[in-house]
Parts: structure tokens; sequence; C-alpha cells
């Protein structure tokens, strides 16, 4: 028969019984009668001595009537009752007291009555748990209560006989009294009563110690008897192992059949000795025979001791004698032998000795037969007799016969020095068949969160149970301390292995967390337990912030879920409402385990107070916390310290640090073998132990022989012995029985191995970080082409206008990982991201674009693009989106750019005051009905990848691109910007952007949102923070499933072409660009003194200049920027409007290029010499000074100007240069500059740029800038200093330029004149 080793857990501690002694309070005393006589009469003379005065005053005034006599005697009767009470109150006082006196002590008797029964009701528990019912043995041997009584154990032994009274365990002591005469009777008599009710319990187990008795014997009725017996035996077989305690019968032919259960008892089998059924039966049918089966060991004991303890090496010998034969003068009947008792049915009279017991057994009673000194039986009684039949008795022989006969896995007193493997520890015979569902299910309620952990000095097994200590545990909270090789992560990891094969994931869950290194808990994720594994926090701070925020919520998490389950204060009472049928999720316990503690604390002392707040609020959250560290610093764990309930001390690196673990500075000297150690579970438990192990080999035990080597033979199992089989010669190359084989893995991979999957994955309370970009295609649903809008996502409507995803949140606290959805629709228009160098900017500006073109159709956004980062966003050139990109060396283009968005935000302002609109959604409902069908535009977005470039070289941009932010949201107009920190913007710009996207800075002072937060981004591209300090990792603009940077621009190329091919309407509208060439006749015709100069960058409008408003104009430019055509474009303008006699012309042209374009009859003079410039500026003075308005020209006439007439004069100077100087020829017409408006005198200058700066000094110059007028700088260096305004001069093409006024500049393209003049009236 096959059997299977049996690992004997702790003795679990039952009920204890009552102790203590109840003084009780004496009877009252009957109070002493006191006589009254002479204070009655005390009380009654001066009443009839004032009564008769009173009667001999009323008869002396001669009140003989009726009504005197009815007064006499009514004052008679009331001195006579009065008298009557007087003497009959005293008796009634003394009644009163008695009654009062007996009422309390009768109340005290209850009030006692009540304690007394509860101490009963106590000792009742205790002894039925002590000594349980015989009946109920079946049971309990399926329970980890099977062989708990080892021979330490004061109850080895100890076994139940029967049922009867048994004294009261609290020893209940009245006072001394008064005598009795003196006591009340009625409370003196209900104490006599009280005390013989209560100081004996009836029908408790009566129980009897066989260890001090050699030989028993027993007479009376043999069947009841041998009831009794077979119960006794039964009691021994289920509390004691059969490698400290044996059974060996003795029996007749005609007896074995009473006995024939026991052959199925591990008791009653040779520790060594086989015959073919198995190991020999300890039966005989003489006493002779039983003694030689039990072997030379027991027959050289000594003689009976009953101060002997039994052991493994010399177990308890149990021999029962029934119809067997005794030879006379045998050594059990006579000395006996040391450790052992006989138990005779076959005895004839009383037997002698001390260590004799007789027993005589009816059907109702157990007596204890003994003789006094003068040789009388004296019989007391027992009990009343148990009794166990045999179909109960063969249902628990063979519950134990599975069991083998020696309890493997204990260790004497060298427990302490073997490795223990987990497996054997908890009763795994082999890893490869375990089955963890089977084992989870067997497990009773009591068994919860409770695991053996090592073995202690006994061999017995050190159980640690986390439990709170309400249920009976040592837990919640606890910690472990180790110092560096004591077997700290080894008891770490055995102690999570233990509770994983014994809890099924919907009872237990882990959070495993390794402050460094993160090799303690290797390999122990895969276990379908695991909610968390943590490790590496020392190596990115980051992640223990990450842990707190996690662990925090986790505990919210399970608040919430019992307020809304039902509003339950606790998850035991969660649990409970869930056994008993409620349709509620498993809640299983969360078992917190923290590697290096103090360093995590000593890194981030704020972390104290998340274990603070599982310490408070872990008892009810079902939250267990085991903290261990190599070293203990009791200054940073003050605040813990109430809450940590358990200890384990590993060998430390000092007595003291012992000291502030368990108490004792023994953890010190523990041997350096690792895994020696100390459990404190409470003030007064210490226990040392020895810690099992599970990285050691795995090795699988061979089962597999060849048939031809099996040479057992099926014979009948009975109590006899059988002649032992001789086994057949097995092949040298098979393995024998008891060899295993190493299978290259170790203990705890095998034994997770058969974990996974056997049971449903824990809640993860830890989502991994961030780590690899998702794509495009990853946060949108799947995209689909659509007949209208394109390639685009399914149900793309659902997600709102302008809201896309371009990430993932990371929000540990709900522990969940969420899109990073931007909305654009709202206050959150406007779109700043900022990020240091590398981290990421333009890749998720170009996923933010890529997603709103494919979420959004080109007639719903259109994009604007300036691309300073790099030349990423031209990438993007063919979404059908997208207007225009322009890069920085395209500066032009750039304020194109930003001027064609503004030109539509303003032409936006413009209709919606016109048709009375309010607001951007009604705008784009009056685009939706048709109302504003010349607005081709939907939501616009100026694109700024690189806000400092702009801000730095292209302030007129970056000053149109402020006020787009300021006015453009109630009108779609959006901006979009990056930029290396926050500062770089202006300070009327940041409240503008409502939508932050923070990567990683620079340096994290420079944070907008948190400076501490943006310290613990990683240094990744794409990782960054939200507004609301979360974490999160931008999308790649790519929709090919690839999670890599690599081929991240080809990857753009194949998403830009396949919205493009998807696409069949009409693009955005290209930026209109200011023309490389504009032609005049391009330019409407000038409309007197108003003359069009080109086009401006802006509005692509006519640039006019009014010489009645602006008498002056000055042009500044380099060689062959356009001068001389900005002079001819005057002069043309000025013949094409005027006619000789409205308009004279004075050219000063040194170098002879205007010649050909002013018309002789239009010429004033044409100067190309100092001499001839000065005299005809002579003439021309001489003509103009009376023009000068006088004291009597009234404003009427001066703004009618009719107070003179004649040509207007145009003075047209080209290379102004030659001729400025001390001796300028045109200095005398300085004093008419500031009136040259009112008299008719109209300067125009062009000059070089080189010198620009000098020659501002020149007076003519000075004069006319004062002036305020305006100045067309054409190409010009920067290093020429800033022009009129403080703009800063740039080169520009030939024919762009630069207007300046002092109020600012704007880029316009003045116009290119063609052949030769036309006059105005002329034929055309």
């Amino acid at each position: 028969m096959s059997t299977r080793p049996f690992r004997r857990p702790a003795r679990r501690n039952g009920p204890e019984l009552p102790h203590g002694e109840i003084t009780l309070q004496e009877p009252p005393v009957v109070p002493e009668v006191q006589p009254a006589g002479f204070r009655s009469l005390g009380m009654i003379l001066p009443s009839l001595l004032m009564t008769g005065g009173f009667m001999f005053m009323m008869m002396s005034n001669s009140l003989r009537g009726p009504m005197g006599m009815v007064m006499l005697v009514m004052m008679g009767g009331g001195m006579l009752a009065m008298a009557v009470f007087q003497m009959t109150m005293t008796g009634g006082n003394r009644k009163q007291q008695i009654n009062g006196d007996r009422r309390d002590y009768f109340r005290y008797l209850s009030q006692t009555r009540a304690q007394v029964r509860q101490y009963a009701a106590e000792q009742r528990d205790a002894l039925a748990w002590r000594h349980p019912d015989p009946e109920s043995l079946w049971s309990l041997a399926m329970t980890s209560r099977l062989w708990e009584r080892r021979p330490t154990h004061p109850d080895f032994g100890e076994i139940r006989v029967g049922t009867g009274a048994q004294r009261l365990a609290v020893r209940m002591t009245p006072l001394d009294t008064k005598p009795v005469e003196d006591l009340e009777p009625v409370c003196a008599k209900a104490l006599r009563r009280f005390i013989k009710a209560y100081t004996t319990v009836p029908d408790q187990p009566v129980a009897l110690c066989l260890p001090g008795f050699a030989h028993v014997r027993i007479s009376g009725d043999r069947d009841v008897a041998r009831g009794m017996v077979r119960a006794m035996l039964a009691q021994l077989a289920t509390f004691h192992a059969p490698d400290e305690l044996r059974l060996a019968l003795c029996v007749g032919a005609e007896e074995a059949g009473q006995w024939e259960w026991a052959k199925w008892l591990p008791h009653a089998k040779h520790a060594t000795d086989v015959d073919v059924a198995g190991p020999v039966r300890l039966f005989g049918t003489t006493l002779e025979e039983v003694e030689r089966l039990l072997g030379g060991e027991f027959a050289g004991r000594s003689r009976f001791d009953d101060d002997a303890q039994p052991s493994r090496e010399e177990p308890f010998v149990v021999v029962v004698c029934d119809g067997g034969v005794i030879p006379p003068g045998a050594r059990l009947t006579v000395a006996g032998y040391r450790n052992a008792v006989l138990v005779d049915f076959d005895g004839r009279g009383l037997a002698d000795g001390d260590n004799v017991l007789n027993l005589e057994v009816s059907a109702t009673d157990v007596e204890m037969i003994e003789k006094d000194h003068v040789g009388r039986e004296v019989r007391t009684r027992l009990a009343a007799p148990d009794h166990l039949d045999l179909p109960r008795l063969r249902t628990l022989a063979r519950i134990m016969a599975r069991h083998a006969t020696k309890v493997t896995g204990e260790q004497p007193a060298s427990g302490l020095s073997a490795v223990l493997d987990l497996p054997d520890l908890l009763d795994i015979p082999d890893l490869d068949t375990f089955d963890p569902r089977a084992r989870w299910e067997s497990r009773s309620p009591a068994d919860r969160l409770r695991v053996p952990i090592g073995v202690a000095a006994d061999g017995s097994p050190i159980e640690l149970d986390i439990k709170e200590s309400a249920e009976g545990g040592m837990g919640p909270h606890g910690m472990l301390i180790g110092a560096t090789g004591s077997g700290k992560s080894e008891l770490l990891r055995t102690l999570v292995l233990a509770l994983a094969a014994t809890h099924s994931s919907e009872t237990l869950n882990f959070v495993l967390v390794d402050f460094k290194g993160g090799a303690t808990f290797v390999g122990l994720d895969r276990l379908p337990h695991v909610s968390a594994l943590i490790t590496n926090l020392a190596d990115e701070a980051a992640l223990v912030d990450r842990m707190q925020t996690t662990l925090q919520g986790e505990l919210v998490r399970r608040q919430e879920l019992l307020r809304s389950a039902g509003n339950f204060t606790s998850a035991r009472d969660y649990e409970k409402a869930r056994a008993q049928g409620a349709e509620l999720d498993p809640l299983p316990t969360l078992f917190v385990v923290v590697d290096e503690f103090s360093e995590l604390i000593a890194a981030n002392p704020e972390f104290i107070q998340l274990f603070v707040m599982i310490g408070r609020l872990g008892r009810s959250l079902a939250v267990h916390l085991l903290l261990a560290s190599q070293r203990l610093e009791d200054g940073r764990i003050h605040q813990l310290e109430g809450h940590l309930s358990y200890r384990i001390g590993l060998r430390t690196f000092s007595a003291m640090e012992s000291r502030a673990v368990i108490g004792v500075p023994d953890a010190y000297e523990l041997p350096g073998d690792p895994g020696n150690g100390y459990l404190r579970s409470s003030v007064t438990s210490i226990t040392r132990f020895r810690a099992a192990y599970v990285s050691g080999p795995h090795r699988v035990r061979s089962t597999g022989l060849h048939r031809e080597v099996i040479a057992s033979q099926v014979v009948a199992f009975t109590a006899g012995a059988a002649a032992p089989a001789v086994p057949a010669p097995r092949p040298p190359s098979d393995p024998a029985p008891d060899e295993s084989t190493d299978t290259g893995t170790t203990v705890l991979h095998a034994l997770v191995e058969r974990l996974v999957d056997q049971g449903p994955p824990a809640h993860q309370v830890w989502m991994s970080p961030l780590e690899d970009a998702p794509t495009l295609d990853d946060v949108l649903p799947p995209l689909l082409p659509d007949p209208e809008h394109g390639l685009r996502p399914i149900d793309a409507g659902r997600q709102g206008y302008l809201r896309v995803p371009v990430g993932l949140i990371d929000k540990p606290f709900e522990q969940v990982r969420d899109l990073l959805v931007v909305d654009l629709a709202g206050v959150g228009g406007h779109v700043g991201v900022a990020g240091g160098p590398q981290s990421g900017k333009s890749t998720l500006l170009r996923s933010l674009v890529c997603g709103l073109a494919l979420t959004h159709s080109p007639r719903q956004v259109q994009f604007y693009c300036l691309d300073f980062g790099g030349g990423s966003l031209a990438g993007l050139t063919g979404l059908p989106h997208i207007g225009g990109v322009a890069g920085r060396h395209e500066p032009e283009r750039v304020g194109r750019t930003v001027a064609e968005v503004r030109s539509i935000l303003i032409e936006r302002e413009r209709r919606c005051a016109e048709l009375g609109i309010h607001g951007r959604d009604a705008y784009r409902q009056a685009q939706a009905d048709g109302r504003i069908p010349e607005d081709r535009f939907g939501d616009v977005f100026l694109v700024v990848d690189g806000w400092f470039v702009l801000r730095q070289e292209f302030e007129p941009a970056e000053e149109m691109a402020r006020d787009i932010a300021a006015r453009g949201l109630n009108y779609g107009v959006h901006v979009m910007i990056t930029m290396g920190r926050w500062s770089e913007l202006h300070m009327s710009m940041r409240d503008k952007i409502g939508t932050r996207l923070e990567l990683r800075l620079g340096d994290p002072v420079e944070s907008g949102i948190d400076l501490r937060a943006a310290a613990q981004v990683p240094r990744r591209p794409g990782h960054g923070l939200t507004d609301a300090k979360l974490h999160f990792l931008g999308a790649l603009p790519r929709i090919d499933g690839v999670q890599s940077a690599e081929g991240l621009t080809a990857a753009t190329e194949h998403l830009v072409s396949a919205v493009a091919d998807n696409w069949t309407g009409e693009r955005a509208a290209a930026v209109r660009t200011l023309p490389a060439s504009l032609p005049m006749a391009e330019l409407p015709a000038p409309q007197g003194a108003r003359i069009a100069l080109g086009v401006d960058e802006d509005q692509l409008a006519p640039v006019w200049h009014d010489f009645r408003l602006m008498p002056h104009l000055t042009v500044l430019g380099d060689t062959e920027s356009g001068k001389t055509n900005m002079l001819r474009l005057i002069a043309h303008s000025i013949v094409a409007s005027h006619t000789p006699a409205q308009a004279r012309i004075m050219a000063v042209d040194y170098r002879r290029q205007l010649f050909d374009d002013v018309p002789a009859e239009y010429r004033l003079g044409y100067s190309v010499s100092p001499d001839s410039t000065r005299d005809t500026a002579a003439e021309a003075l001489a003509g103009l000074r009376p023009r000068v308005p006088g004291p009597d020209i009234t404003p009427e006439q001066l703004r009618a100007r009719d107070w003179w007439s004649g040509p207007s004069l145009y003075v047209l100077v080209d290379d102004y240069e030659l001729l400025a100087g001390p001796d300028n020829p045109l200095a005398h017409l300085i004093p008419l500059l500031p009136q040259g408006g009112d008299i008719g005198l109209h300067v125009v200058v062009a000059r070089a740029a080189a010198g620009a700066m000098r020659l501002s000094m020149d007076p003519l110059l000075r004069r006319i800038q004062e002036l305020n007028t305006p100045d067309v700088a054409l190409s010009c260096p920067p290093t020429e200093g800033p022009l009129l305004g403080n703009i800063k001069p740039r080169p520009l093409p030939p024919g762009r330029a630069l207007l300046c006024t002092r109020r600012g500049g704007r880029l316009i393209q003045t116009a290119l004149v063609p052949g030769p003049v036309v006059p105005a009236g002329a034929d055309r």
C-alpha cells in the first residue's frame, strides 16, 4: 500500500481554560434587636402630660356638654393611637433592613452566577477542544490538528475515557464568616446552594494520563470495556504521531475481529520491517511475540519510570492484550518497560503496585478500584464510559492509513542546521504533479493568510499568520531586518511563494517593491497573484513618486469600492456579504512587500507618510505591509512603529540593532548561515527558526521502473504478518526508487510554473511606465477612406470637433493609461509645446497636425506653418490641409504666412460685425448654412515650430502672431507654437495658451507647470507633463503601427500620401506671397497726388502714398535694390496724373538715370552737378517763397490752398550721398520743408544704404525725418543700425522694401517701371 509523507504543522492554540479564583461575599448578618421601652416612653410621656393638662383646662372651664365629651374622646383616642404606632415602628424598621440586605445579596449572587456560567462555558469549550468526542475524531483527522501533540507537550498521552463531573477551573473561595446562627438564614442557604451548584461542571471529558502507569487492568462488561479502549486508542492515534507513539496488540483468535481495524493505523506498523503487504503490523497472539515484533530497542529499555519522556528514538508504546497469551512473570506485568504501558483485559483479581491502575467498566460507570491500608476495596466513580463502534474506527484508521509511519520534514534538536525546501514544508510531495486549485479549495478559513516559513529548533513548522490580531493572526503589518548574507531576500521569496501556493489570486494579491537591484523578486512577476512588481527605484527617482501615487490610489479605490458596494465599513464585512451570496466582485487581500525600505525612506523622507497611511487604513481595507531592509533606523520609522505588529530578525549588524528589532540582542549572535532568525509575534513571544529555501535545484524523483523489476504480488491485507517478498534484480541503468534527478531549474521556477494561469489575473495596481511611444493609429480608431471626408477614423464625429488624441497619459492614481486628448474647440484653442533640445517638440507638433488632418477634412481645418525646427514640418507639405510651410531661409514667406492668417482674422471680424454674428460656433453655423460663401476657410491654425526664432529674427511677424493669439479664438483662428522654455513667450501671450504640453526641459526650474514634477520627466523624447501634472508620452506621426522613431520620416511621408490620395476635394488655400516682380501696369492709376508705390505683404493690397498728407518721401537701399526705379515710379505717376500746369519735376540726378523718365515739359530743371543743382534750387526757391502763407491767410484758405497758383514742385533726388555735405546745394530748401504740403513742395530723396547712420545726421534728411516722413527701405545690411521706427534693416530682393514709419513698418513689393513715360492726356 502506497503512503505519502505527512508534514505536521505547528500546533494550533485552542481555547484556554479559565483560571483564577472568585472570592464570594459573605451573607449579611441578622441585625440585633434593640429594646425601645424607655425611648418610646420618653416620646409618649410628654404627649400624655400635655394632653392631660389640656383636658384639665377644658374641664375647668365647665365644658361639660356633648361637644366637650366628643373632644375628650378624640384626644384620648389620638393619644392611644400615637402610643401604639410608636411601639410598632421599632419592629418594622428592623424587618425593612433585613429585606434590603437580602435583596442586595441576591442581586450580587445573580451577577456572580452569570460570571461563573461564563467560566463554565469557557471550560467546556477548552475541554472539548483538548478532548473531543471520539465520534468526531474522523473529521478532526482531516485537519491540521492531526498528530498535533509532541513529547514535549504536557498533554502527551493524556486521553479521554468518558464524561463526568469536573470541578470548575476557577476556584470559588467564600470569606470567613460569623457564626452561622448570626447570618441571615435565607442568604446563607442561597450561598450554600450556589456553591454546591457551581463548583462542578457536569458532563465534562474525564482524561487519563497513560504515561503515568505501567499497567492498566480493565474488568467488568467486556463489550463496553472494548468500546472504551477502542475510543482511547482512536484518540492516541489521532493526536500522536506514529514515530512518537506505537500501538501493539496481543489478541486471541476469537477476539481478532474486534481489533482487525487497527491494521490500518500507521502507529501499529513496524518502523523498518516489511512484508509483501507493506510494513509489518504489530499484531501477535502472545505477549512474547509482541515483544519480539517491537524489536531489540524495546527489549533493551529499562524498567518503568513515570518521569521518563518519550522521543522519536524511544517512542511511547501501548500494548493491548485481549485474549492473548500472557506468560507467568512477563515483564510487562511486573516491572514494565520505560515509556510503555500494558492495557490488559485478561487479569484476574486486582493488580498490585504503585504504577498499576485497576478500572471496572459497566454500561454507565467507569470506576477506579483501590485498596485501603487494611486491604478493603475502595471504589471511585470516574465517568460514564466512552464508546466507539467498529465502522467509525475503520473510517478513522483508513483516513490515517495514507500517511507514512514517519513524519517527514521535521527535525529534532538539529532542525536549525538542516536546509529545508519549501515544497517539503508545504507538504508538496511532487512539484510536477502539484495541483494549486485543489490546495486552495482544501484550506479552511482559519488557515487564511497563514503559511509556514521555516522550522523551529524542535523541527516543528514556524508559521507566519499575517491576519490581524482580531482574527487570531500576528499582523496585519510587520518588519523584516537582516544583514547582508543573512538570507533576507530568500526569506521574502519563500514567504511570497508559500502564500501564492496556498491562496488563490481571488484571495490574495501582491505588490512587490525592490528599491534597488530588482533581483529579490525576479521571476515572481509571472504569478497571477502579482498586482505590481516595482524594481530599480533607486535608479529612476520618478518611479518613487509614481509608486507612492499608485498605492495611494489603490487605497482610495478600495474605499470607493466598499462605499459603492453598500457602505461596508471594512473588507471583512464585504467578504462576509459576498460569502452569503451577494453579487460582489472579489476583493483580495493586498500584501505589499517593500525591500530596502530604509534606503527608500532615506532618499524620500515623505514616503513614510504613505506607510503610515497603510498602517492606519490597512486593517479595514485588507492591505497588509511588510517592510524589509538590511538596517533599521529608528529615527526614520518612529511614526510607523505602532503599526508593525510582528517582527522578523535575521542576523543583524549589531546587538543594538537586534534589540531594536526583536527586543533582545540575540539576532546579532545568530550563525552566519543564511536563513537563521527570530520571529517575534508578540511582546512576549520570540521563536528561533530556520527559513525554508526556494532557490535550490529542483529534483524530480524517479518513478518509472521496468515492469519486470516489479516483483510484488497481490495479497490480502490482514493484521497478521506475511513473509517478506524478494525484490527482483534491477537493471543497473534504472534509477533506484528513492533516487532523484536534477532538472536544471530551481524550486522557485518550478513552483511558479505550476502556479501560472492557475487563477484569475490580479487587478493591476502598477501600470508599467510609458516606454514605447504609440503611433497615431494606436490612439485613433481604425482608419477607413470616406468619400466625403477622406481618410478618417471610424466614428470620428464621436470624438468631438477639434478634439484629437496625440498620445497617452499615465494616471497612476487611477491605475489606468488614458488618451492624451487635446481639445481645441474652446479655451484650449491655442497650443504651446515647451521642451529642451531633442525632447520631441517638432515630433509632437507634427503628431498634433497629422491627428487633426486625420480626424478633420481640409474644409474643416487648414494649417499655415513656420518651420524653424529643422525642417520637420516641410514633410507635411503634401497634406491637403496645409496652406503653406515657410522656413527660416524664407523671411518674406514667413512674414507673408503670418500676414495671411492675420488677414483671415481681420476679414472674419469684419464679416461678423456686418452680419451680427457672435462667437465662433455661430460663425461655423453660418458657414454651414451658406450665409458666408466667400469664406473658404474652416478653423485656421498658425503653426510655429520654434517661437524663439520668430521672436528674434522676425519681430514684425511675431507681433502679428501675438495679435492673432489675442483675438483669434473667437473667430476660429488658432496658434500652435513650440519653444525651448515658457519664458520665451511674451508676457502678454502666456495666458493666451490654453493647452500646454511641457516636454523635458533643459532646466526644470523653467517649468511653467511644476518644477518638481518637471525634474522627474524621463530624459527621452516625447515624455512630458500636462497642465494637470500628469506624465504623458506623445504619439509618433505614423500610421504603420511601428512604435519606433526609426524611419519616421518615411513613415510620415506615407501618412501624408495616404491622406492626400484619399482626398478629392479642394486643398487649403495657398499662402499668397509678394510677387518677385510687380509691373507698374498692375497697380491702380494714380489719383492726383495719391500714388500707388506697390502692394503690401499683409493684404496684398496697393500701398498708397498721398503727397498731400505726407509731402515728402525718402528711399534707402543698396546698389541694384530699386532706388532709382522708385524715383522713376514716382515720376511716371506724377506725369500720368498731372499736366505740366499742375506739376513740375526738379530732378537731381548726377548719374543721369532719370533723364528719359521726366518729359521736357515737366522739367523745372535737371541737375547733374552741384552748380546746376544750386542754380535750379535757387530758381525753385524764388518761386516758392511767395507761397509761404502770411499772417493774413485764414485757416479756410490754408485748407483750400487757394492763396497761390501754379504747379506743385516735385524734387526727385537720386544718389543723395553725392551732394550731401557742408556745401549742400539743397540746403536752402530746408526752411520750406515743414510747409511743403501747403506750398506745393514735395521732396523725394533716394540714398545708398552704405553709411546710412552717418548720413542720417545730414540737416536735410534729419529735417525730413522730423516731419514723420515715411522711409522706403529697400535691401539694406543689418549692420547699418535701426531704421525709422526702430525697425531692423535686412537684405531683400530687388524691388522688395520695408515701408517704415515711426509707428512701425511693413513689407511691400514696389512696382517695376517698364519703358518710357506717357504724359497725362496723351494717347496711351
